[in-house]
């Protein structure tokens, strides 16, 4: 007997992918796009239907009609210091600047439309420098006496734990105060702009940032799509919930548009 057909479609979720340059013993000779599975994994889970994009800026707002919420994911890269005014560039700071301004153009443009964004480690670094906010370049030069951020275990295996702030959006969905988390990174935000602090970590490092209002703007500094603790789950469906919505609310706006236009040419 055939499955039953679902009861609400599976909103498509975009995610950033990251560049790698090609060579011998690597994937390929010739440069190629890269992204782990798991991301697509727990948005699969969720109950939504992910694809991995790598849009030049110029067609990132086309791009984004065929999507209903968007991921910037991490990788093995920083967001370049020019970009927040950060200075000198700090010897271990590598960025990709082709990936970011994709990444920056894809983040504003689904922030206008107001389509739901979660930002995911570095992703969510670029949250905080798109609203107006800065990074430490090195956690071990600018944070005093600052937990292990690279940790040496597993990625898959908790690092430290986390504190939510109290009131938060994030702490709402993740219906608790306190998370285990893994953590892969050197730089950190150090102010979050325009966004409110969503959570830290017990050395006070910000862990998570999210913006006021109805949108679904949410930034994480963990991989909450190893779903190591409980409350990664619910990040994700949260997520999908708002993406459902807002392709709900855009299904609707074109429908009444499309109505609009018949009865003008009715007249």
């Amino acid at each position: 007997m055939p499955d039953a057909p679902e009861t609400y479609p599976r909103p498509l979720i975009a995610l950033s992918m990251d560049h790698e340059e090609g060579g011998e013993g690597k994937y390929s000779r010739f440069p190629w796009h890269a992204l782990r599975s798991n991301y697509m994994t727990a948005i699969e889970m969720a109950g939504g239907l992910a694809a991995g994009i790598t849009p030049p800026p110029e067609v990132c707002a086309l791009v984004l009609q065929r999507f209903d919420g968007l991921i910037i994911t991490g990788g093995a890269f920083d967001v370049d210091p020019d970009l927040y005014g950060g200075g000198t560039r700090h010897a271990t700071t590598s960025p990709r600047p082709a990936r970011t301004t994709s990444e920056l153009t894809l983040l504003r443009e689904a922030h206008r439309i107001g389509m739901p964004i979660l930002g995911i480690c570095g992703g969510m670094q670029l949250m905080a420098v798109a609203m107006g906010g800065t990074l430490f370049q090195h956690i071990p030069d600018d944070v005093p006496s600052a937990l292990e951020h690279e940790q040496t275990t597993p990625r898959d295996q908790p690092g430290h734990t986390i504190r939510l702030s109290p009131g938060s959006k994030l702490a709402g969905i993740a219906q608790t105060d306190v998370m285990q988390v893994n953590s892969s990174y050197h730089q950190a935000v150090k102010s979050p702009g325009s966004l409110q602090i969503a959570a830290r970590s017990p050395d006070g490092v910000i862990e998570a940032v999210e913006m006021e209002g109805p949108f679904f703007f949410i930034g994480v500094q963990w991989h909450p799509e190893f779903c190591i603790d409980p409350a990664d789950k619910r990040i994700f469906s949260a997520f999908i919930a708002a993406a459902q919505r807002f392709a709900a609310a855009r299904n609707e706006a074109a429908r009444q548009q499309d109505g609009s236009t018949k009865e003008k040419q009715g007249e």
